[in-house]
């Protein structure tokens, strides 16, 4: 089974998704902020991290240059509200994120990104 790691401080949003990706038959890891991400991400070694962009502690650009260098193979779709502001979603295109999907989304559509992203 795929692990993914849900980083994500909209605890109703992030329920849903947890909700619909296990529904899919993923094993899913909730964290609420940048720092909670890094660590999760060591601990629980993810096949695909979801993450937001705005966050506590630490920001979605910051995660995510870290996961790139330190575990370049996993993939990245970046959930957020942000999709209007280009240079946030250039910035993560160009860090190595492999989708985004802005909010609010349709959480089969996010199931259907996850899919194509993980095979």
């Amino acid at each position: 089974m795929k692990k993914i790691l849900i980083i994500e401080d909209d605890l109703l949003i992030s329920s849903l998704v947890d909700f619909r990706l296990k529904k899919e038959g993923y094993i899913t890891k909730l964290v609420v902020d940048g720092n909670e991400g890094v660590e999760a991400i060591q601990e629980f070694k993810p096949d695909l991290i979801i993450t937001d962009v705005m966050m506590p502690f630490k920001s979605g650009i910051e995660l995510i240059h870290y996961a790139k260098k330190e575990f370049p193979d996993i993939p990245i779709i970046v959930l957020s509200s942000l999709g209007e502001e280009e240079g946030v979603v250039l910035e993560a295109f160009h860090l190595g994120v492999s989708d985004f999907i802005p909010k609010p989304f349709n959480p089969n559509e996010l199931a259907l990104r996850v899919k194509r992203v993980l095979n």
